[in-house]
Protein backbone atom coordinates (compact mmCIF):
# COMPACT_ATOMS: atom_id res chain seq x y z
CA UNK A 1 0.00 0.00 0.00
CA UNK A 2 0.94 3.62 -0.70
CA UNK A 3 2.43 5.52 2.39
CA UNK A 4 2.94 8.75 -0.32
CA UNK A 5 0.05 10.99 0.93
CA UNK A 6 -0.75 13.77 -1.08
CA UNK A 7 0.57 17.01 -1.63
CA UNK A 8 -2.15 19.76 -0.69
CA UNK A 9 -1.57 23.35 -2.47
CA UNK A 10 0.37 26.02 -0.39
CA UNK A 11 1.11 29.70 -0.30
CA UNK A 12 3.20 31.37 0.79
CA UNK A 13 1.54 33.85 4.15
CA UNK A 14 1.58 37.73 3.35
CA UNK A 15 3.90 38.13 6.37
CA UNK A 16 6.34 36.09 4.73
CA UNK A 17 6.35 37.46 1.85
CA UNK A 18 6.60 40.88 2.59
CA UNK A 19 10.22 39.95 3.40
CA UNK A 20 10.92 39.56 -0.34
CA UNK A 21 10.91 43.29 -1.54
CA UNK A 22 13.90 43.79 0.70
CA UNK A 23 15.40 41.02 0.32
CA UNK A 24 14.99 41.20 -3.08
CA UNK A 25 16.73 44.51 -3.58
CA UNK A 26 19.38 43.84 -1.57
CA UNK A 27 21.13 40.77 -3.30
CA UNK A 28 20.13 42.44 -6.70
CA UNK A 29 22.58 45.22 -5.53
CA UNK A 30 24.90 42.82 -4.20
CA UNK A 31 25.47 40.93 -7.04
CA UNK A 32 25.22 43.70 -9.89
CA UNK A 33 28.53 44.07 -11.34
CA UNK A 34 28.88 39.70 -11.10
CA UNK A 35 28.73 38.27 -14.51
CA UNK A 36 25.84 35.76 -15.19
CA UNK A 37 28.25 33.01 -15.50
CA UNK A 38 29.66 33.88 -12.15
CA UNK A 39 26.14 34.26 -10.55
CA UNK A 40 24.76 30.96 -11.86
CA UNK A 41 26.92 29.39 -9.32
CA UNK A 42 24.60 30.80 -6.52
CA UNK A 43 24.57 28.30 -3.87
CA UNK A 44 27.94 26.61 -4.53
CA UNK A 45 29.85 30.35 -4.47
CA UNK A 46 31.66 31.86 -1.61
CA UNK A 47 31.56 35.18 -0.46
CA UNK A 48 32.40 35.60 3.47
CA UNK A 49 31.47 39.20 3.21
CA UNK A 50 27.85 38.57 1.94
CA UNK A 51 27.28 35.88 4.15
CA UNK A 52 28.19 37.96 7.37
CA UNK A 53 26.02 41.20 6.13
CA UNK A 54 22.89 38.66 5.60
CA UNK A 55 23.42 37.54 9.40
CA UNK A 56 23.39 41.32 10.68
CA UNK A 57 20.51 41.54 8.92
CA UNK A 58 18.57 38.49 10.31
CA UNK A 59 18.31 36.47 7.07
CA UNK A 60 20.26 33.21 8.01
CA UNK A 61 19.00 30.71 10.92
CA UNK A 62 15.62 32.96 10.33
CA UNK A 63 13.78 30.18 11.68
CA UNK A 64 15.91 29.34 14.46
CA UNK A 65 14.95 30.32 18.46
CA UNK A 66 15.70 34.20 18.75
CA UNK A 67 17.68 32.64 22.03
CA UNK A 68 20.29 31.12 19.42
CA UNK A 69 20.40 34.67 18.29
CA UNK A 70 17.79 33.19 15.15
CA UNK A 71 14.50 35.15 13.73
CA UNK A 72 11.87 33.02 15.55
CA UNK A 73 9.94 32.94 12.16
CA UNK A 74 8.61 30.68 10.35
CA UNK A 75 10.17 27.69 7.53
CA UNK A 76 8.17 30.24 4.78
CA UNK A 77 10.34 33.40 5.52
CA UNK A 78 13.43 31.15 4.75
CA UNK A 79 11.52 29.99 1.25
CA UNK A 80 11.54 33.62 0.21
CA UNK A 81 15.32 34.09 1.27
CA UNK A 82 16.32 31.37 -0.22
CA UNK A 83 14.47 31.99 -3.42
CA UNK A 84 15.84 35.17 -3.58
CA UNK A 85 19.36 34.41 -3.56
CA UNK A 86 19.12 31.66 -6.19
CA UNK A 87 17.09 34.27 -8.36
CA UNK A 88 19.80 36.75 -8.42
CA UNK A 89 22.78 34.31 -8.04
CA UNK A 90 23.95 35.26 -4.58
CA UNK A 91 26.97 33.58 -3.61
CA UNK A 92 25.69 32.06 -0.50
CA UNK A 93 27.71 28.99 0.06
CA UNK A 94 29.33 30.14 2.74
CA UNK A 95 26.66 30.04 5.50
CA UNK A 96 24.21 27.48 2.92
CA UNK A 97 24.82 24.07 4.42
CA UNK A 98 25.01 25.53 8.33
CA UNK A 99 21.53 27.32 7.41
CA UNK A 100 19.64 24.85 6.06
CA UNK A 101 20.93 21.64 7.69
CA UNK A 102 22.90 22.32 10.89
CA UNK A 103 21.74 24.48 13.00
CA UNK A 104 18.68 23.00 12.27
CA UNK A 105 19.53 19.38 13.72
CA UNK A 106 21.61 20.86 16.05
CA UNK A 107 18.43 22.75 17.80
CA UNK A 108 16.45 19.61 17.27
CA UNK A 109 18.67 16.85 18.88
CA UNK A 110 21.83 18.23 20.37
CA UNK A 111 22.46 19.38 24.07
CA UNK A 112 22.22 22.92 25.61
CA UNK A 113 25.91 23.41 25.31
CA UNK A 114 25.89 22.58 21.50
CA UNK A 115 23.00 24.67 20.77
CA UNK A 116 24.63 27.66 22.81
CA UNK A 117 28.14 27.14 21.22
CA UNK A 118 27.49 26.16 17.63
CA UNK A 119 24.23 27.83 16.04
CA UNK A 120 24.66 32.00 17.22
CA UNK A 121 27.75 31.97 15.14
CA UNK A 122 26.10 30.30 12.42
CA UNK A 123 22.96 33.17 12.62
CA UNK A 124 25.85 35.59 12.27
CA UNK A 125 27.47 34.12 8.99
CA UNK A 126 30.53 33.35 10.82
CA UNK A 127 30.35 30.05 10.71
CA UNK A 128 30.83 27.08 7.74
CA UNK A 129 29.19 23.36 8.14
CA UNK A 130 30.00 20.77 5.79
CA UNK A 131 27.72 17.27 5.54
CA UNK A 132 29.95 13.91 5.61
CA UNK A 133 27.31 11.57 4.63
CA UNK A 134 28.47 9.74 1.48
CA UNK A 135 31.37 7.27 1.04
CA UNK A 136 33.72 5.81 -1.23
CA UNK A 137 31.74 2.38 -2.87
CA UNK A 138 28.55 3.76 -0.96
CA UNK A 139 27.12 6.31 -3.17
CA UNK A 140 23.73 7.58 -1.48
CA UNK A 141 23.23 4.53 0.15
CA UNK A 142 24.39 5.88 3.50
CA UNK A 143 23.35 3.00 5.69
CA UNK A 144 26.34 1.13 4.36
CA UNK A 145 28.79 3.85 5.99
CA UNK A 146 32.41 2.41 6.93
CA UNK A 147 33.92 5.26 9.01
CA UNK A 148 34.27 4.74 12.36
CA UNK A 149 33.94 6.10 15.67
CA UNK A 150 35.42 4.19 18.66
CA UNK A 151 35.06 5.27 22.58
CA UNK A 152 37.64 6.07 24.28
CA UNK A 153 38.82 7.02 27.73
CA UNK A 154 38.14 10.52 26.90
CA UNK A 155 35.77 10.87 23.91
CA UNK A 156 36.09 9.38 20.95
CA UNK A 157 38.63 7.79 17.82
CA UNK A 158 37.43 8.57 14.72
CA UNK A 159 38.59 7.10 11.31
CA UNK A 160 37.44 6.96 7.76
CA UNK A 161 36.83 8.83 4.99
CA UNK A 162 34.33 11.07 3.18
CA UNK A 163 33.46 11.69 -0.01
CA UNK A 164 31.57 14.46 -2.29
CA UNK A 165 31.54 16.91 0.42
CA UNK A 166 30.58 19.80 -0.43
CA UNK A 167 32.86 22.72 0.27
CA UNK A 168 34.76 21.33 3.27
CA UNK A 169 37.60 22.63 2.19
CA UNK A 170 35.98 26.32 2.87
CA UNK A 171 34.39 24.99 6.41
CA UNK A 172 35.31 25.04 10.02
CA UNK A 173 33.05 22.14 10.58
CA UNK A 174 31.37 18.81 9.82
CA UNK A 175 28.71 17.10 10.81
CA UNK A 176 29.72 13.36 9.99
CA UNK A 177 27.30 10.35 9.54
CA UNK A 178 29.48 7.37 11.50
CA UNK A 179 29.38 3.96 12.56
CA UNK A 180 29.77 3.55 16.63
CA UNK A 181 28.97 0.01 16.95
CA UNK A 182 28.18 -3.50 14.12
CA UNK A 183 29.38 -3.58 11.07
CA UNK A 184 28.50 -2.00 7.76
CA UNK A 185 25.98 -5.26 7.00
CA UNK A 186 24.14 -3.87 10.34
CA UNK A 187 22.92 -1.00 8.24
CA UNK A 188 20.85 1.41 10.14
CA UNK A 189 21.48 0.49 13.34
CA UNK A 190 24.53 1.43 15.26
CA UNK A 191 25.05 4.68 13.07
CA UNK A 192 25.90 8.58 14.94
CA UNK A 193 26.03 11.58 13.96
CA UNK A 194 29.29 13.79 15.08
CA UNK A 195 29.91 17.21 15.28
CA UNK A 196 34.15 17.18 13.86
CA UNK A 197 36.69 20.45 13.91
CA UNK A 198 38.42 20.17 10.49
CA UNK A 199 41.37 21.98 12.05
CA UNK A 200 42.14 19.10 14.49
CA UNK A 201 45.08 16.85 14.10
CA UNK A 202 44.53 13.66 11.78
CA UNK A 203 41.93 15.56 9.63
CA UNK A 204 43.14 15.68 5.13
CA UNK A 205 40.99 17.56 3.23
CA UNK A 206 41.27 17.27 -0.53
CA UNK A 207 39.44 18.77 -2.83
CA UNK A 208 38.02 17.38 -6.14
CA UNK A 209 38.17 19.64 -8.94
CA UNK A 210 34.95 18.90 -11.36
CA UNK A 211 34.56 19.70 -15.25
CA UNK A 212 34.11 23.32 -14.81
CA UNK A 213 37.91 23.54 -13.51
CA UNK A 214 36.56 24.38 -9.69
CA UNK A 215 36.42 22.11 -6.37
CA UNK A 216 33.16 22.35 -4.65
CA UNK A 217 33.65 19.19 -4.01
CA UNK A 218 36.47 17.12 -1.83
CA UNK A 219 37.25 14.01 -0.06
CA UNK A 220 37.94 14.00 4.04
CA UNK A 221 40.39 12.02 5.33
CA UNK A 222 40.17 10.77 9.06
CA UNK A 223 43.26 9.11 10.49
CA UNK A 224 42.35 8.39 14.40
CA UNK A 225 41.24 11.76 15.05
CA UNK A 226 40.66 12.17 18.41
CA UNK A 227 36.99 13.69 19.15
CA UNK A 228 35.46 14.80 22.54
CA UNK A 229 32.51 13.13 24.42
CA UNK A 230 30.93 16.40 23.66
CA UNK A 231 31.38 15.57 19.78
CA UNK A 232 28.28 13.10 19.54
CA UNK A 233 24.72 14.65 18.81
CA UNK A 234 21.90 13.09 20.48
CA UNK A 235 22.40 9.52 22.22
CA UNK A 236 24.36 6.79 20.23
CA UNK A 237 22.88 4.78 17.62
CA UNK A 238 20.26 7.46 16.97
CA UNK A 239 22.37 8.79 14.01
CA UNK A 240 19.77 7.50 11.30
CA UNK A 241 16.63 8.59 12.26
CA UNK A 242 18.41 12.30 12.48
CA UNK A 243 19.77 11.60 8.91
CA UNK A 244 16.35 10.76 7.87
CA UNK A 245 14.67 13.72 9.32
CA UNK A 246 17.57 16.07 7.66
CA UNK A 247 16.67 15.51 4.21
CA UNK A 248 13.39 16.13 3.83
CA UNK A 249 15.20 19.74 4.42
CA UNK A 250 18.14 19.60 2.31
CA UNK A 251 16.20 17.49 -1.29
CA UNK A 252 12.83 19.82 -1.05
CA UNK A 253 14.16 23.21 -1.27
CA UNK A 254 14.17 25.59 -3.95
CA UNK A 255 17.38 25.11 -4.84
CA UNK A 256 16.44 21.66 -5.93
CA UNK A 257 14.80 23.58 -9.42
CA UNK A 258 16.41 26.82 -9.40
CA UNK A 259 20.11 25.74 -10.44
CA UNK A 260 19.91 27.06 -13.57
CA UNK A 261 17.86 29.77 -13.36
CA UNK A 262 20.00 32.65 -14.38
CA UNK A 263 20.79 30.77 -17.70
CA UNK A 264 17.33 30.79 -18.22
CA UNK A 265 16.88 34.49 -17.20
CA UNK A 266 19.52 35.02 -19.91
CA UNK A 267 18.53 33.42 -22.51
CA UNK A 268 15.00 35.01 -21.80
CA UNK A 269 16.71 38.30 -21.83
CA UNK A 270 18.42 37.36 -24.92
CA UNK A 271 15.45 36.22 -27.42
CA UNK A 272 13.29 39.06 -25.66
CA UNK A 273 16.05 41.66 -26.94
CA UNK A 274 15.62 40.07 -30.10
CA UNK A 275 12.11 40.03 -30.45
CA UNK A 276 11.95 36.79 -31.11
CA UNK A 277 8.40 35.44 -31.86
CA UNK A 278 8.97 32.24 -33.46
CA UNK A 279 6.87 29.55 -32.32
CA UNK A 280 10.03 26.74 -31.19
CA UNK A 281 11.35 29.71 -29.20
CA UNK A 282 7.75 30.15 -27.45
CA UNK A 283 7.01 26.19 -26.93
CA UNK A 284 10.66 25.91 -25.26
CA UNK A 285 10.16 29.03 -22.98
CA UNK A 286 6.65 27.71 -22.23
CA UNK A 287 7.81 24.35 -21.59
CA UNK A 288 10.41 25.27 -18.81
CA UNK A 289 7.81 27.85 -17.39
CA UNK A 290 5.51 25.59 -16.92
CA UNK A 291 7.84 22.66 -15.40
CA UNK A 292 9.72 25.10 -13.09
CA UNK A 293 5.51 26.34 -11.53
CA UNK A 294 4.88 23.26 -10.86
CA UNK A 295 7.66 21.97 -9.13
CA UNK A 296 8.12 25.35 -7.29
CA UNK A 297 4.11 24.86 -5.87
CA UNK A 298 5.23 20.73 -4.91
CA UNK A 299 8.05 22.53 -3.22
CA UNK A 300 6.20 25.10 -1.85
CA UNK A 301 3.58 22.14 -0.72
CA UNK A 302 6.45 20.37 1.08
CA UNK A 303 7.52 23.26 3.14
CA UNK A 304 4.26 24.02 4.70
CA UNK A 305 4.50 20.01 5.51
CA UNK A 306 7.58 21.32 7.40
CA UNK A 307 5.91 23.87 9.15
CA UNK A 308 3.23 21.73 10.09
CA UNK A 309 6.27 19.16 12.18
CA UNK A 310 5.86 16.91 9.31
CA UNK A 311 8.77 14.97 7.92
CA UNK A 312 8.08 14.53 4.06
CA UNK A 313 11.42 12.20 3.70
CA UNK A 314 9.61 10.05 0.49
CA UNK A 315 8.39 13.14 -1.10
CA UNK A 316 10.79 15.63 -0.92
CA UNK A 317 12.88 12.64 -2.80
CA UNK A 318 10.51 13.18 -5.26
CA UNK A 319 10.50 16.74 -5.71
CA UNK A 320 14.52 16.27 -5.80
CA UNK A 321 14.66 14.03 -8.71
CA UNK A 322 12.32 15.99 -10.49
CA UNK A 323 13.75 19.37 -10.07
CA UNK A 324 17.29 18.24 -10.19
CA UNK A 325 16.15 16.46 -14.05
CA UNK A 326 14.98 19.82 -15.48
CA UNK A 327 17.79 21.37 -13.99
CA UNK A 328 19.91 19.44 -16.20
CA UNK A 329 17.45 19.31 -18.96
CA UNK A 330 17.54 23.24 -19.14
CA UNK A 331 21.47 23.71 -20.72
CA UNK A 332 20.95 20.56 -22.48
CA UNK A 333 17.38 22.41 -24.48
CA UNK A 334 18.61 26.15 -24.64
CA UNK A 335 21.83 24.56 -25.84
CA UNK A 336 19.83 23.40 -28.47
CA UNK A 337 18.43 26.60 -29.15
CA UNK A 338 21.46 28.90 -29.21
CA UNK A 339 23.45 26.40 -31.31
CA UNK A 340 20.66 26.51 -34.27
CA UNK A 341 20.97 30.06 -34.45
CA UNK A 342 23.58 32.04 -36.86
CA UNK A 343 26.88 32.02 -35.87
CA UNK A 344 28.44 35.04 -33.94
CA UNK A 345 24.78 36.05 -33.09
CA UNK A 346 24.74 35.08 -28.77
CA UNK A 347 26.43 36.91 -26.89
CA UNK A 348 29.68 35.45 -25.39
CA UNK A 349 28.54 35.85 -22.25
CA UNK A 350 25.55 34.09 -22.35
CA UNK A 351 27.58 31.43 -24.04
CA UNK A 352 30.14 31.56 -21.17
CA UNK A 353 27.07 30.69 -19.18
CA UNK A 354 25.74 27.72 -20.76
CA UNK A 355 29.50 26.14 -21.10
CA UNK A 356 29.76 26.45 -17.15
CA UNK A 357 26.19 25.16 -16.17
CA UNK A 358 26.65 21.87 -18.78
CA UNK A 359 29.78 21.41 -17.25
CA UNK A 360 28.28 21.34 -13.79
CA UNK A 361 24.71 19.94 -14.59
CA UNK A 362 25.49 16.27 -14.13
CA UNK A 363 26.87 17.25 -10.15
CA UNK A 364 23.16 18.08 -9.32
CA UNK A 365 21.66 14.48 -9.64
CA UNK A 366 24.47 14.08 -7.23
CA UNK A 367 24.30 16.31 -4.40
CA UNK A 368 21.47 15.38 -1.99
CA UNK A 369 21.21 11.67 -3.03
CA UNK A 370 21.71 9.87 -6.37
CA UNK A 371 18.74 9.86 -8.97
CA UNK A 372 19.04 5.93 -8.37
CA UNK A 373 18.15 6.08 -4.47
CA UNK A 374 15.62 8.60 -4.86
CA UNK A 375 13.75 6.35 -7.22
CA UNK A 376 14.15 3.78 -5.09
CA UNK A 377 12.83 5.72 -1.96
CA UNK A 378 9.83 6.78 -4.19
CA UNK A 379 9.22 3.25 -5.26
CA UNK A 380 8.82 1.93 -1.83
CA UNK A 381 6.56 4.97 -0.86
CA UNK A 382 4.51 4.38 -3.58
CA UNK A 383 4.47 0.33 -2.55
CA UNK A 384 5.84 -0.60 -5.82
CA UNK A 385 9.28 -2.83 -3.95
Amino acid sequence: MSTLAPLVIAAIPAEDEVLRTEVSAFLQAAVADRPAWERAKTWSGVDRDLSRQMGARGWIGVTLPPAYGGGGRSVYARYVIVEECLNWGAPVGWHWIADRQSAPMILRFGTEAQKQFYIPPICRGESAFCIGMSEPNSGSDLASVRTRATRTDTGWLLSGQKIWTTNADQCQHMIALVRTSGTAEDRHRGLSQFIVDLSLPGVEVRPIQDLSGESHFSEVFFDDVELPDGALIGAEGEGWAQVTAELAFERSGPERIFSSIILFDAWLDFVRALGDQRSSTQRLAGRIFTELATLRAMSVALTDQLAQGKSPVVEAALVKDLGTTLEQNIPLWLADDLFARDPGSVPSSLLHTLVMLTRIAPSFSLRGGTREILRGMVARGLGLR
